[in-house]
C-alpha cells in the first residue's frame, strides 16, 4: 500500500508582492536611483516587475536574474558572489543558466519560510542595489503575517 503525502507551503499573494515591489521602487527613487525591481515567488517564478522609466534597458533582465538566484539558492546574491569567486569549489554555480552573482538579490522570508525573492538593478553598484532590495526585507513585518490557509496577508492593526 502506497502512502500518500501532503505537501504544504506558504505563498505570497500578488497584491502583497505588488505593494512590496512598489515600496522598493518609491523608496529608492527618493535616493535618485532609477531601478527595475522584480519579485519572484518561492519557486523562483516571476510574480511582478516594475521599472523606473529612466532605468537602463538591461535592468529589468538583471533584476529578474538576481531575484531568481536569491530565491533558487535561498541566499542573497552578495553572499553568493563572495562564495563563488574564482578558485573556490563552488565557482561552478556561476555557470548555472539564469544565475547572477552580484549584489541586489535577496530572498524574502516570513516566519522562517522563504516565500520569494526580490531583485533590484540599476544603481551604480551591487551594494546600492542590495540596500534597495533590503527595503522590502525591512518592511515585511508591516506587510506579512501568516493566516489560515497558508496564505500571507497584510497585517491588520488591533
Amino acid at each position: 500500500m502506497k502512502r500518500r503525502r501532503t505537501v504544504s507551503f506558504k505563498v505570497m499573494p500578488q497584491e502583497t508582492a505588488i505593494k512590496l515591489t512598489r515600496k522598493t521602487l518609491v523608496d529608492c527613487s527618493k535616493r535618485e536611483l532609477q531601478l527595475a525591481v522584480t519579485m519572484v515567488e518561492f519557486s523562483a517564478i516571476g510574480q511582478i516587475m516594475v521599472r523606473d522609466r529612466f532605468a537602463g534597458p538591461h535592468s529589468q533582465i538583471t533584476a529578474r536574474r538576481k531575484a531568481w538566484t536569491a530565491a533558487s539558492f535561498r541566499t542573497d546574491t552578495s553572499s553568493l558572489a563572495d562564495a563563488t569567486n574564482a578558485g573556490v569549489p563552488a565557482v561552478g554555480v556561476r555557470h548555472v543558466t539564469g544565475t547572477l552573482m552580484t549584489g541586489g538579490g535577496v530572498p524574502v522570508e516570513a516566519n522562517g519560510s522563504i516565500v520569494g525573492g526580490i531583485g533590484v538593478s540599476g544603481a551604480p553598484s551591487g551594494g546600492e542595489d542590495d540596500a534597495c532590495a533590503r527595503v522590502v526585507i525591512d518592511a515585511i513585518p508591516n506587510y506579512l503575517a501568516f493566516r489560515a490557509g497558508n496564505r500571507l496577508l497584510k497585517k491588520t492593526k488591533r
